[in-house]
Parts: C-alpha cells; sequence; structure tokens
C-alpha cells in the first residue's frame, strides 16, 4: 500500500473501540494519547512528530522510537512501554495492542486508567511484563489473557478487579510474579495455579476469596512469597505447605482459618517472616519454626494458640519483631526465652505465662517495646530493665508484680508509653520520672501506691496526654502544677484519698477531654473556669465532699443527667439544670460581714505584695525582652540560612516525623492521595511510631505558592493552624501537629475511617447502612460542631465551607467535620470581607451580592447539608422549589420534605420521624433568604439534642 494514501484502519473489535486511522503505529499511539486526559502535560508531550513539515513518509518508523517512555529494538519496532507516574487519565480501549507485535514490556502503573482491560491484549504474543497497578480498572480480568504464553511478570496491584479469580492464569505457565493484591476478586482459589512450577511470587492479599487454600499449592516448588491476607479464606491450611522449600515469606493473616498449623511449616529453612494473626488457629505453634536460624519475623496473635513457647525460639537470634499476644500460651516466660541482639519488638500480652521478667531483657539492646501485659507474672520489676537504653513502650500491666518502681527507669529517656497498672506494687512514684521527658502515655492505676501525687514530676512531663492514677492510694492535695500539662486529654485520679480543693489550675488544659477525680475527699467548690474547658467532654466528680455551684458547660451538663451519675455524692453541689438543687443566695449581712471581716485585712496586704511583685517583673521583663531579641534575631538568621521550619507533630520531633511522613507516603506519591481540594490534596500514611504503634493518619500537603523564591507560610496554611489549634471537639477532626518545609507544606489530622458524608450517600449500599437515626445524629453532630465554633471559641470561627464532602464519618459513623482551609477567624477589630470561598450549591445567597462572611452562611450551608442527608443526594434545584412555596406556609413546605426522604432506606418509625420533622423544620429556618432571620447554631444545636425539641420560630 503508497503510504501517501488518505487512510486505512489496522485492527476493529466487534465493540469497535479500537480503529486507528493512518498508515504506521505513530498514528495509533497518537490517536490513543488523544484520548487521554493528564494533568502533566509535560510527560508525553514528545509524543508528536518534530515538525509539521516532517511528513511521514520521511520518517515512517522512527519518530516513536524517542517519544518518552518508549524503547525500540534495531529495527526500530517498539519492544517497551513505560508510562508509570505519569497521571493519564483514560482507558485502554484505544490502545493499538494490534500495532504493536514485538511489545515485551508494558508498564501503566501509578495512574488514572479505568474501565475494563480490553481481550485484545492477548495479541501482545511476545509480551513478558505487564504492569497496570494501582489504577482505577474494574471489571473481570478477560480469559484471552491466557493467550500470553511468554509473560513472566503480572501486576494488577490495588485496582477494582472483580468477579471469581480468573483460573486461566493457572495455565500461563512462564510466570514467575503474579500480585492481583487489593481488588475484588471473589470465589474460591483455583487449583490450577499448582501448575505454575516457574511461580516464585503469588500475592493475593486484601480481596474476598473465601474458601480452602487448595492442596495443589504445595507443588509449587519455586515459590519465595506467599501473601494470602486479609480475605474471607477458611479450613485448615494445608500439609503440602509444608512442602514449599524455597518459601521465605507466608502471610495469611485475618482470615477465618481454623484448626493447627501443620509444624511441617517450622521445618521450612528459608523462612524468614509467619504472619498468621487475627484468624481461628488453634493447637500449637509449629515447633521448630526458627530451626534453621533465620526467621525474623513471627506474628501470630489474636487466635486460640495454647502449649508451649517453641524451643527453637529460645536461641532464635535473627528474630527481629514477635506478636503472639491474646491466645493461651504457657511457659515461663524467664526460661522460654533468651537474649535477642536484633529484637525490636515483642508482646506476649494476654497469654497464660508465669514467672519472674528475665533480667536478660536488657542485653536486647535493640529493643523498642516490651510487652508482658494479662499474664500471671510475679516477683519485681527488675531495674536492669532500665538499661534497655532504645525502649520506647514498656507494659507489664494485669500481672501480679509487687514491689516499688524501680528508679532506674530513669535512664528510659526515650520511654513513650509507661504502662504498670492493675499489679501490687507499692511505695510512691519515684520523682526520678521526671527525666522521661518524651512519655505522653503513663497507667499507675490500680496498684498500691501512696503518699502524695509528686509536685516536681508535673514540671518535666509536660507532653502527657494520657494519665491514669486510678485505684491506689494517693492522699493530700491535687498538686497546682498538674496544670502543665496543657496537652493532657485523659485524666484519672478516681478511687484515691485525695483531700483538698480541685484547684483553679486545672482549667488551663485546654486539651482535656475526660476527667475523672471521683471517690476521694474532696472538697470546696467546683472552680468557675471549668466553665471554659470546652474540649471537655465527660466528668465525673462523684462521691466528694463538694459543695457550691456546678458550671453550666457541657461536661457538666452531661454529668447531672442518668440521676446524677458524674455528681452523686456531693450533698452540696447545686445548679440550674438536670436534678441538680437550685442555689441559694447569700444574705446581704452575712456578704457584709465577709467583707469587712476577711476581704480588706487581705486587700490590704495584697495591694503591698502586687507592689513588690510588680517592680520584680519589670525587671524580669527587661531581661527577658533583651534575651528575646537577641534568639529573634538569631532564629532570623537560621531561617534564612535553611529555609526550613519543623513544628510538632503528635508530640514528636518535628525533623523526625517529617521524614517518617515523607516515608509512610512515599515521598506524596499520588498512590496514597484520598483525596483533593482547592488548597491542596490529602494523603493517608501509615506511621510506624517510635512506640512500635502502626498509626493511620491524614496528611493535608498545601499546594506550593505561586511565587518563585516564596518562603512564608501560606495565608490557607496559617489560617487553618489558627483555627484548629484552638479546636477539641468530638465532632471535629482533630489536628495532630503541622510542618513547614521548603519543600513541603503540610497539616497532620487524624484519619477517619469511613471519609466523606457524599461519597457514602452516592454509593448505594452504604448508604443503606446509614438508616434514619444515624441521619439524625449525623445532622446533630455537624451541628454541635459548628455551634462550638461560633460560640465555643472567641473569636468564633466560620467554616465557610460546610458540605458533604466536607464531613467525615468515623467507624460508628460519628460525623466529623473537616477541611478548615477557608476558615476565617472573625476578629471584632478586623475586616469580614473577603473572596468567595465555599462549594457550589451550599453557598448562602447573600454572598451573591454582598461578600461579608457572618456565622449565619455556615447556618445555610448546615441547612442543605442536612436537606442532603434527609434526601440521600444534594438538594440541588430543590432548595428554590421549597422558597417558591414560601407562601403556602411552613405546614406545606414541612410535608413536601417528608415526602422526598431518601427511598432507599425503610420508612422511618414513629420515634425517628418525630425526630426527622424535627431536623425538617430545622432546614426550614436555615434556608430562610434573611439572614438575620435564620437562628444560630446554638439554637439549632438545642433543637437537635435529645430528649426534647425546641423549635424555632
Amino acid at each position: 500500500m503508497n503510504p501517501d494514501n488518505s487512510e486505512w484502519r489496522f485492527a476493529e473489535d466487534e465493540n469497535k473501540d479500537q480503529e486507528f486511522s493512518g498508515n504506521t503505529v505513530d498514528d495509533a499511539l497518537l490517536k490513543w494519547k488523544d484520548s487521554l486526559r493528564e494533568s502533566n502535560k509535560s510527560l508525553i508531550s514528545t509524543w508528536a512528530y518534530k515538525s509539521t513539515n516532517v511528513s511521514l513518509k520521511l520518517h515512517p518508523k522512527t519518530a516513536p522510537c524517542n517519544w518518552f517512555g518508549i524503547s525500540c529494538n534495531t529495527a526500530k519496532s517498539v519492544t517497551s512501554i513505560n508510562l508509570s507516574n505519569s497521571s493519564l487519565q483514560g482507558t485502554l480501549h484505544q490502545f493499538p495492542f494490534l500495532s504493536l507485535p514485538n511489545l515485551t514490556y508494558f508498564n501503566l502503573s501509578n495512574n488514572k486508567i479505568f474501565s475494563t482491560i480490553p481481550p485484545q491484549i492477548s495479541t501482545l504474543s511476545k509480551l513478558t511484563y505487564l504492569d497496570l497497578s494501582y489504577n482505577n480498572m474494574s471489571g473481570k480480568i478477560p480469559p484471552e489473557i491466557v493467550n500470553l504464553k511468554n509473560l513472566k511478570a503480572l501486576y494488577l496491584v490495588e485496582n477494582q478487579f472483580n468477579g471469581p479469580f480468573p483460573s486461566e492464569i493457572g495455565n500461563m505457565t512462564s510466570l514467575l510474579k503474579v500480585d492481583l493484591e487489593k481488588n475484588q476478586f471473589s470465589g474460591s482459589i483455583p487449583p490450577s495455579l499448582g501448575d505454575l512450577r516457574s511461580l516464585n511470587f503469588l500475592g493475593l492479599s486484601y480481596n474476598s476469596l473465601s474458601g480452602p487454600i487448595p492442596e495443589e499449592l504445595g507443588k509449587l516448588n519455586s515459590l519465595e512469597v506467599l501473601e494470602l491476607s486479609v480475605n474471607k479464606l477458611n479450613g485448615t491450611v494445608p500439609t503440602s505447605l509444608g512442602e514449599l522449600t524455597n518459601l521465605k515469606v507466608l502471610c495469611l493473616r485475618e482470615n477465618k482459618f481454623s484448626g493447627s498449623v501443620p509444624q511441617g511449616i517450622g521445618n521450612l529453612a528459608n523462612l524468614t517472616v509467619l504472619q498468621l494473626d487475627t484468624n481461628r488457629f488453634t493447637g500449637y505453634l509449629p515447633q521448630n519454626v526458627c530451626g534453621s536460624g533465620q526467621l525474623k519475623k513471627l506474628i501470630a496473635y489474636d487466635n486460640d494458640f495454647f502449649g508451649p513457647i517453641p524451643k527453637s525460639l529460645r536461641n532464635c537470634t535473627s528474630l527481629l519483631r514477635v506478636r503472639l499476644e491474646g491466645n493461651r500460651l504457657t511457659g515461663n516466660v524467664s526460661e522460654d526465652f533468651g537474649v535477642y541482639p536484633n529484637l525490636e519488638y515483642i508482646d506476649l500480652s494476654h497469654n497464660k505465662f508465669h514467672g519472674e521478667i528475665s533480667r536478660s531483657w536488657q542485653q536486647c539492646t535493640n529493643l523498642k517495646a516490651l510487652q508482658l501485659a494479662g499474664n500471671d507474672l510475679s516477683g519485681e520489676i527488675p531495674l536492669e530493665i532500665g538499661f534497655t537504653s532504645q525502649l520506647r513502650k514498656l507494659d507489664l500491666s494485669s500481672n501480679h508484680l509487687v514491689g516499688v518502681i524501680p528508679k532506674e527507669l530513669r535512664f528510659l529517656t526515650s520511654l513513650l508509653n509507661l504502662t504498670l497498672g492493675n499489679n501490687k506494687l507499692f511505695g510512691g512514684i519515684p520523682m526520678e520520672l521526671g527525666s522521661l521527658t518524651m512519655l505522653n502515655y503513663l497507667d499507675l492505676s490500680s496498684n498500691r501506691l501512696n503518699g502524695s501525687i509528686s509536685r516536681v514530676l508535673w514540671n518535666n512531663l509536660l507532653d502527657v496526654n494520657y494519665l491514669n492514677l486510678s485505684n491506689n492510694r494517693f492522699s493530700q492535695e491535687i498538686p497546682l502544677r498538674l496544670g502543665n500539662l496543657v496537652r493532657l486529654s485523659q485524666l484519672d485520679l478516681s478511687y484515691n484519698l485525695l483531700s483538698g480543693e480541685i484547684p483553679w489550675q486545672m482549667s488551663k488544659m485546654q486539651s482535656l477531654e475526660t476527667l475523672n477525680l471521683s471517690h476521694n475527699r474532696l472538697s470546696g467548690s467546683i472552680p468557675p473556669s471549668f466553665a471554659n474547658m470546652l474540649g471537655l467532654l465527660h466528668i465525673d466528680i462523684s462521691y466528694n465532699q463538694l459543695d457550691g455551684p456546678v458550671p453550666n458547660s457541657a461536661a457538666f451538663r452531661e454529668a447531672s443527667g442518668e440521676g446524677l451519675e458524674g455528681l452523686e455524692g456531693n450533698i452540696g453541689l447545686c445548679g440550674s439544670f438536670g436534678g441538680l438543687k437550685p442555689c441559694k443566695n447569700v444574705s446581704r449581712k452575712n456578704h457584709l460581714k465577709f467583707t469587712f471581716l476577711i476581704i480588706v485585712p487581705v486587700l490590704g496586704g495584697l495591694i503591698a505584695l502586687f507592689v513588690l511583685i510588680g517592680l520584680t517583673a519589670i525587671i524580669v521583663a527587661r531581661r527577658r525582652k533583651r534575651e528575646r531579641d537577641r534568639r529573634e534575631v538569631q532564629e532570623d538568621h537560621d531561617t534564612q540560612e535553611n529555609h526550613t521550619v519543623f513544628f510538632s507533630v503528635l508530640n514528636f520531633d518535628g525533623r523526625a516525623m517529617y521524614e517518617e511522613i515523607i516515608r509512610a507516603t512515599d515521598d506524596f506519591n499520588p498512590v496514597f492521595c484520598i483525596g483533593e481540594g482547592g488548597y491542596g490534596s490529602v494523603y493517608k500514611a501509615n506511621l510506624e511510631l517510635p512506640n512500635f504503634m502502626s498509626f493511620n493518619v491524614a496528611v493535608k500537603k498545601l499546594h506550593p505558592p505561586r511565587e518563585e523564591g516564596h518562603r512564608r507560610l501560606p495565608n490557607e496554611f496559617l489560617n487553618e493552624i489558627r483555627a484548629l489549634l484552638e479546636i477539641r471537639h468530638r465532632n471535629i477532626v482533630k489536628l495532630y501537629g503541622f510542618c513547614s518545609h521548603e519543600r513541603h507544606s503540610f497539616l497532620v489530622y487524624e484519619y477517619v475511617a469511613r471519609g466523606s458524608l457524599a461519597r457514602i450517600l452516592r454509593e448505594e449500599e452504604e448508604a443503606k447502612e446509614v438508616g434514619w437515626k444515624k441521619r439524625v445524629n449525623i445532622v446533630r453532630g455537624v451541628a454541635h460542631a459548628l455551634a462550638y465554633m461560633h460560640h465555643g471559641c472567641s473569636p468564633p470561627i466560620v467554616h465557610r465551607d460546610i458540605s458533604s464532602n466536607n464531613v467525615l464519618l468515623d467507624s460508628e459513623f460519628e460525623a466529623r467535620v473537616s477541611d478548615f482551609g477557608t476558615a476565617k477567624l472573625l476578629n471584632p477589630d478586623s475586616s469580614n470581607w473577603t473572596a468567595l470561598a465555599g462549594t457550589y450549591g451550599y453557598i448562602a445567597p447573600e454572598l451573591a451580592y454582598t461578600m461579608k462572611v457572618t456565622e449565619k452562611c455556615d447556618v445555610y450551608s448546615f441547612g442543605v447539608l442536612a436537606l442532603e442527608v434527609m434526601m440521600g443526594k444534594q438538594p440541588g434545584d430543590f432548595i428554590f422549589s421549597l422558597s417558591s412555596q414560601s407562601n403556602g406556609g411552613n405546614s406545606l413546605i414541612m410535608s413536601t420534605l417528608m415526602e422526598i426522604l431518601d427511598q432507599r432506606l425503610p420508612p422511618p418509625t414513629t420515634q425517628v420521624e418525630i425526630e426527622l420533622r424535627t431536623v425538617a423544620s430545622v432546614v426550614i429556618a436555615c434556608l430562610n433568604i434573611e439572614p438575620q432571620s435564620r437562628p444560630t447554631m446554638y439554637v439549632i444545636s438545642q433543637m437537635l439534642s435529645p430528649p426534647q425539641s425546641v423549635h424555632y420560630s
């Protein structure tokens, strides 16, 4: 055929998915390129002829060989296409499979390719490597893939492929590696996989596979890695797996396996990782599991294993990580374990071990976590534990340990978590523990500790966020310096012998969420400043000798409910809510007597004291100012040199946590991206914290400033920090910390499991899980969050972008308001005029003609959101139809609202319908066209709070 002829067609499948014009592979590839969308235009911009004057006739085949991601052989035929991480978006339906007969390497991983794999892929008869991992592909694997007889590596990780596992793969006998993890494959594992005798890697984890492991997998003599974790597999593990002599890694975690683990698995000489956790295994662990001395990780927690520890473990010096907690294992903990120079983490908690804690643990020089809780251990805590210098977590709770807390623990300067509760320890808290300045979790509860709660400790342990000293014999007063623990979120001092008054300094702990002072001998009144602890969610001060008025805050109102459980046993308390008796006014006579006999003499002394203090303060302030000025000059100099600012994240060193986040996100690899917004992208990061707890966080990486060389923090970044650092509320996403670097600026939040409300309402099955009671609770939670922002923060905070995309649901379907990138602090003395921000469909109508932001803008957006939750979809133009019915009165609108409830759910019960009508009345009030006529979020919060529903008029 003459190359100058107009056009001809290479191929056409039955669906006409694949048509190519022109006469070379160049045209076919360019046509596929045109069908794609790419966010990074520079990557495949070379996919074009160098000059429009160069004809196809002059360069019929050389052009593709010079294009990005393409390689050719000496005959100028395309043999390799590697476009991984190229931000491509589109399908493979127009990919020119038929035009690439010599293609051996095909890699499109880490893009946004969607839809199915076309059956035409089977024409790539010379293909040896195929990687479509980390895309959005779906559907079934085409059976035609069996024609890829030369394929050695098949990677389809983290897509949405579904249907039965493709048994045809069992006929592709050239395969060396198969990784299909993190998809939605169902059904059983086909026995035909046992025919892949050359296979050395098989990854099927994170699917929905069921049934038993086929006995035939024992024929895979070359297999080195077998990953079957997180499926629905059941039955017993076949004994044939004990014949896989080359096996190095066997992972079966989070399935439904039962029975005993074949002892033959312990004879696998090359085994380095054995992961069996979260199943229903019983019987003995493989006794020779470390007979070869190569085992590094033994993970078998949350099963029903019993019997002794394998003897081969005692001298298994290769061990790095051991997790056997949550079984019924027995033995002497001091005799069955040896010295492990490489061991970093061991957890033997909640078994039936006995004996005393060995002094040999100090020889495990790399040990970072030692957890022996919930056993029958006895004796004292060996002081040698204090010389395990790298220890981050020490949990010896729920045993029968006696004696005092060793002072030598002061040498564990990296310790983050110290849990010694529920033992028989006595004596006081050693003052030397004050050297554990990195400690953030301290539990000494349920022992026989006595004396005072040392004041010295609380000058140094400033990073503690959990403190439990309950069920001991501590006496005297609560130290005033306890108020220095401003990061504390939970404090339990209950069931002690504490006396005196509750120090007002405790109200400085603005991060505190739970406070329990019950069952002590505290007297006096509750400090009025406790009313300002807006983050406090739960308080229990029952069974003390307290009197006087109870502060009117949410935590105290909760404590006054259900029979005054949180306040009972204090006969002198009074208040104007709950079941409290009303407070009596002090008579004028008593007041005057108090004034002249007490206040006047004291006031004279205080005036003299204040004069002295004032003079001293002036001198000190001048000295500090000179020192501060010197430091600021030095810091400015350092900042100019480094262009790097580190802040605290999760109470850990900012620089170290920055590096951990970069590692956990693979330097913000798009594969970890879970959302994008106007100010930045959100990434999921699994952090390995120094206490060896695996911890998921959401990292919001801000887009870089547009100006080249601009080193200051973006305004959006500072805006969000300022807003969130002031917020502690159960319905608001927590900010763990933030970091700014010359390469990246980001915020670190708690990771909320179920994702956005918008996504859940879109998904048919997930939306059905959110029944009417849960939906009412979601609306209520958002209302409480906004009421706190508007009325509990000073200055008030306006979110400005309330939408279903910015409401996240946790595992219990509790609402969490997120995304404060557009939040604006409303300072009374500053302008509140700003650029339009928010999400279309939720923006208050007044912002179309005025840019003045008020709390009433959030109220309108909340009304749209509440309506969306009722309808199960974005209301859109329905809001305008509501406005058109306003002349018919609220009853007509109410009737209309109740008719448009989400039809995917069954009709609500009578009780729930009452609550839905309350929500409907809130919607009507919030969507009022006049801002001043809308209720405040405080009123709305009260309307939605059970048990009563107060209508707004």
